[in-house]
């Protein structure tokens, strides 16, 4: 057994717990003792402790792009030319590189669990591997080398536009068919750390047949179900003109929304889209820095909760790692949208961040701290220049609206500290990065 002993840790409801004692066995919390006085041998956690944060929205290789794509006028389109030129150079061994550092900047941002939204499947020009998975094996691995949890999304990827064949650079995504997608799929194997959902990547690239399979694929196992949808008007302009309705809708008529779907972005809904998704208890992901950094729009949050959705959040293109940064812009957007200050409350933000998170990617026994819980937890300075004079009585508002990743100090995955102090226990993520990211940049 090992102990962890929190100054104040949020075990739920709108108020952190002071003095907080957990007993971890064999990678799981054994038990929550609040109001104690610190044990000599349990491993201090200075300030505020919280379950481990969820990123349930992640291209890890879009990590390249950060800082790169910002020196002219575009949209997404304009990005997504950029990011296909990336896609085209990397190869198994490049990823795991790439992904294990990138995996590593989540663990210093307090992220312990990662819904990778794969895609990237095969070699140049579409070109099978010796392993047709062999892309998807390199990002597992490297999540395991880092140390966090991940739910690899495997993604259906057919066309290149609703009708359209897929140019040479989206080859690498397609596996020609839904079939063939489903056979590649199925040879893929969760384990203790690593989980194997489904995605729809989107109506532009999933014909409503093809969508149907990827549906009954993910039902078949009661594995979790992402699409990106309505992240763009031009998408759903394009959506009415070849079905006749929204993506929302052309979703749920393939048998795709449901309590174990995900709809990423969800940004310019219809008010049918919002009773489908909230009727079914689907989950949304919201990722506020990519949305503002690709002109995307404000997805309407606070009606998509009314409606009965849980919203997730993610960081998708990796503008920024920040789960801090991502929960408050929810809020903050909202208020720009309304003019209403407090739709969204700090506790309802964290547990976007970590309770349904976590249910979206397949991990139902993590993103809380409680007895039989997974031992995911991470700890947030209250005295840094950020949070400095944060009051006992509002240290969720302190955490959610005024701290980042850097005030991340300790994340405990399985009961393992893999960031002590700030730092990485194994590697120096900072260097990996840099090292990584020159050698992607060369082979472009």
């Amino acid at each position: 057994m090992s102990q962890f002993w929190c100054d104040y840790a949020w075990l739920g409801g709108d108020t952190a717990t002071a003095d907080v004692l957990i007993d971890v066995v064999d990678g799981r919390i054994a038990a929550v003792t609040a109001g104690t006085s610190q044990p000599p041998v349990a491993t201090h956690l200075a300030g505020l402790t919280l379950p481990g944060l969820s990123n349930a929205h992640s291209h890890a290789f879009h990590r390249a792009l950060r800082g790169r794509t910002q020196a002219v006028t575009g949209s997404f389109w304009t990005w997504r030319d950029q990011m296909y030129a990336l896609a085209q150079s990397l190869t198994p061994d490049t990823y795991f590189d790439l992904a294990r550092a990138v995996f590593g900047e989540m663990l210093l941002a307090g992220v312990t669990c990662v819904g990778e939204f794969h895609y990237l499947h095969h070699g140049e020009g579409g070109a099978r591997y010796t392993d047709p998975n062999a892309m998807g094996v390199a990002v597992v691995a490297a999540a395991k080398a880092a140390g966090i949890r991940i739910t690899l999304l495997d993604t259906c990827y057919l066309h290149g536009g609703i009708g359209i064949a897929p140019n040479e650079v989206q080859m690498r995504f397609s596996d020609g068919s839904a079939e063939a997608w489903a056979e590649r799929a199925s040879s893929l194997a969760p384990d203790d750390g690593a989980r194997v959902g489904a995605a729809i990547h989107s109506v532009r690239a999933v014909d409503p047949a093809s969508m149907s399979v990827v549906a009954d694929w993910a039902a078949h196992r009661s594995a979790p179900l992402h699409a990106h949808v309505s992240e763009q008007h031009a998408e759903n302009e394009q959506c009415r003109i070849a079905h006749g309705c929204t993506p929302t809708e052309v979703l749920s008529d393939a048998g795709a929304v449901n309590h174990r779907f995900t709809a990423v972005h969800a940004t310019h809904l219809s008010d049918r889209d919002i009773a489908l998704l909230g009727g079914s208890r689907s989950t949304i992901c919201m990722c506020p820095t990519t949305e503002r950094d690709l002109a995307d729009g404000i997805g309407p949050t606070t009606r998509l909760r009314a409606a009965g959705t849980h919203i997730s959040l993610g960081s998708d293109s990796h503008a920024v790692i920040d789960l801090f940064e991502e929960a408050r812009a929810v809020e903050l957007n909202e208020r720009l949208s309304s003019n209403i200050r407090g739709s969204h409350t700090a506790a309802t933000l964290l547990e976007a961040a970590t309770l349904h998170g976590h249910r979206s990617l397949g991990w139902p026994d993590a993103g809380v701290i409680r007895t039989d819980a997974v031992a995911d937890f991470v700890s947030v300075r209250l005295d840094s220049v950020r949070t400095a004079g944060a009051a006992a009585g509002s240290l969720l508002e302190t955490a959610v609206f005024a701290a980042s990743a850097a005030d991340v100090h300790h994340v405990v995955v399985a009961g393992e500290v893999r960031v002590r102090d700030g730092a990485h226990v194994s590697f120096d993520v900072a260097a990996e990065l840099g090292r990584t990211l020159r050698t992607v940049w060369e082979g472009a």
